[in-house]
């Protein structure tokens, strides 16, 4: 939406209207950075407040709890103040706000450069059924005993329900511990709005370097590093750019944005369904899925900077358990491990996606800066692993659906499709990366046995390889 002048005027030089998009946006990414950028530093203030505050022990509760509270009330004060300035300085903030009702369903823009001045006609992306048959998935043979012991012992050791699979892409086995068992995605989910986007790119109904344009209603929830990049203007980027900030930063706005594009939620369990993939659940983009957990309804006024987490933190206790209760009965984002690992066993195969957009979408994943610590954290030199992460939200000490899949590869090319989840987690963060690590250990110990190769030999090779 542009603004309107009560008189004609002329439009200012090409130059300068670029001057002042440009003058925007700085300002823009300024204080969206220092906004995120106070959080950060209230975190660290109530660190050291939570440390100096021991020898008060003695104080009144209140009190206590009344200082250890300051650094936030600080920063929620800072940073409301700030956005009702922004939003003075710039009313089409809001404005574009109260349309984000409207978001959800998105368009594809045509193919064609943006003239200045003149917005893309959309064109809505069409889900077209592939005349041919759904991909088969291979039949898969129980796995090594040895790995099955150790991936069930790893389970009951941890005490928490979790789910893992594995399956040997090459030999066609799978192990698995509650492979059947639906266990919250969270962030995982983001691999299939990545393969519809991409099934739309193989059937010429989208280009990677398509241009799009981000404004203010498409702000999402929680990770979304890109939101800080709108301005009044909006933000151009493209269809690739978004993808990678979904698969590889795992931006909520990036993957929303492309969920709308292709048609919402309905659109993408519809392409799953084209490829076969059973056993896997996507309800609705992130704002609302994460609305929901929180026992809240999306509506625009959540998007603002902290507004999420201030009306989510109102809600009486009773309300957030029983929609938590209610995620984690039937999650409406649920995947079973065994289906997972499969559907990636296909991908790595060249069964979901042409063999051009399947190489674009595994090297991608490879490129992941979430979870260094979980699975890649347990691999050796000359191991490598493309994947995906999922972190749900904390409440009462538990966070919900921390989860990891990917697909690993030995230094001799052999690749293995794995899914774990942690269904709902109170153990400490260290224990968690730890039993994450243990999966993948437990993969390098098989293929060391199956291999029959020792550690010297193999890290000749890997070095050869590499």
């Amino acid at each position: 939406m542009r603004r309107q002048t009560k008189t004609p005027m002329s439009s200012p030089p090409l130059d300068q209207k670029s001057a002042i998009r440009r003058a925007r946006r700085l300002v823009a990414e300024m204080f969206w950075g220092l906004a995120d950028s106070s959080w950060t530093v209230a975190v660290r203030a109530r660190r050291g407040l939570d440390r100096s505050l021991g020898w008060g022990r003695g104080l009144p509760a209140a009190l206590v709890e009344a200082v250890r509270n300051l650094p936030d009330q600080a920063a929620d004060f800072a940073l409301g103040g700030a956005l009702k300035i922004f939003e003075i300085r710039w009313p089409i903030v809001t404005l574009a706000s109260l349309a984000g009702a409207t978001a959800i369903a998105g368009q594809w823009p045509p193919v064609q450069d943006a003239v200045e001045g003149v917005p893309p006609k959309p064109v809505r992306l069409a889900l077209t059924i592939h005349p041919a048959a759904k991909p088969t998935p291979p039949v898969l043979k129980p796995g090594p005993a040895k790995l099955q012991q150790t991936l069930d012992a790893l389970a009951e050791n941890f005490g928490e329900t979790v789910g893992i699979a594995i399956v040997d892409t090459s030999s066609n086995w799978i192990v698995d511990v509650r492979g059947d068992m639906a266990f919250p995605q969270q962030s995982v989910s983001k691999l299939w709005v990545a393969l519809t986007t991409l099934d739309a790119v193989d059937r010429g109904v989208v280009a990677l370097d398509q241009q799009v344009v981000l404004t203010e209603a498409d702000r999402s929830v929680f990770n979304q590093p890109i939101s800080y990049r709108i301005t009044p203007d909006g933000f151009p980027t493209t269809v690739a750019d978004l993808l990678k900030r979904a698969l590889i930063e795992s931006d909520n706005a990036a993957n929303d944005k492309l969920m709308g594009m292709a048609g919402g939620p309905g659109a993408v369990r519809r392409l799953m369904n084209d490829k076969g993939l059973a056993g896997i659940s996507l309800a609705e983009d992130e704002r609302h899925l994460q609305a929901h957990i929180a026992g809240l309804t999306w509506s625009p006024d959540l998007a603002p900077y902290g507004a999420f987490n201030t009306a989510r933190a109102r809600l009486p206790q009773s309300t957030r358990e029983a929609a938590l209760d209610a995620y984690l009965t039937h999650p409406y984002d649920g995947a079973q491990p065994k289906a997972l690992a499969i559907a990636l066993a296909q991908l790595q195969a060249g069964k979901l996606l042409s063999s051009g957009s399947t190489r674009w979408m595994v090297e991608t994943m490879a490129k992941a800066r979430t979870g260094p610590s979980r699975l890649k954290g347990g691999l050796p030199a000359g191991w490598h692993i493309a994947h995906k992460t999922g972190t749900g939200q904390d409440y009462r000490g538990a966070s919900i659906g921390i989860n990891d899949v990917g697909l690993i590869t030995a230094p001799d090319g052999k690749t293995y499709a794995v899914a774990v989840f942690l269904q709902r987690t109170r153990r400490p963060v260290s224990e968690r990366l730890a039993f994450l690590q243990s999966v993948s250990r437990a993969i390098v110990a098989q293929w060391e046995r199956e291999s029959d190769q020792d550690p010297v030999s193999k890290a000749k090779e890997s070095m050869v390889a590499d």
